[in-house]
């Protein structure tokens, strides 16, 4: 379990926990939400690789007790893992919140001994786009599922030196 500095006065909290959590579940109909409001019409595609069933390794973000943040990762081949299911409440952005959870996220995957992270996100979310960047991600081609999607981007970075 972590803790870190926001820009506001509180520290938000970081849980470890799985796809079971009823406060990750809570998070993740909200970004589905979101999601389908910027793309409506391509929601149902991304929907399908979306799916949180049997996820263990989740990442909650709290202000006191109220869960704001989210993101969760999947083991993919080659000592990689795909980020997924990132996710600040539109009230708490701004704050760190999402890089946060995407550090504890990294750290957890090189505690496990995994060396490379993926992540697919879209091109109307330049916040998330800058997160990445600015966490040392890099283009990467689309990869499995969005290659050929043009509402997609994907990047990576080495987690291990």
């Amino acid at each position: 379990m972590s803790n870190a500095a926001s820009s506001g006065a509180s520290l938000p909290r970081l849980r470890r926990t799985t796809s079971e959590d009823p406060d990750f579940r809570d998070l993740v109909v909200r970004l589905d939400r979101h999601l389908a409001e910027m793309y409506p019409d391509e929601h149902s595609f991304f929907n399908q690789f979306n799916q949180i069933e049997a996820i263990r390794h989740v990442v909650v973000a709290y202000d006191g007790d109220l869960p704001v943040g989210c993101g969760a990762f999947k083991i993919f081949p080659d000592s990689t893992i795909e980020i997924k299911r990132m996710f600040v409440a539109l009230d708490f952005r701004g704050q760190r919140i999402g890089k946060l959870v995407l550090n504890e996220l990294e750290n957890w995957a090189a505690e496990l001994g995994f060396e490379n992270a993926i992540l697919e996100t879209g091109v109307k979310q330049p916040e998330a786009i800058r997160l990445y960047e600015r966490s040392g991600y890099e283009s990467i081609p689309n990869y499995y599922q969005y290659v050929g999607v043009e509402s997609s981007v994907c990047f990576g970075k080495k987690l291990t030196d």
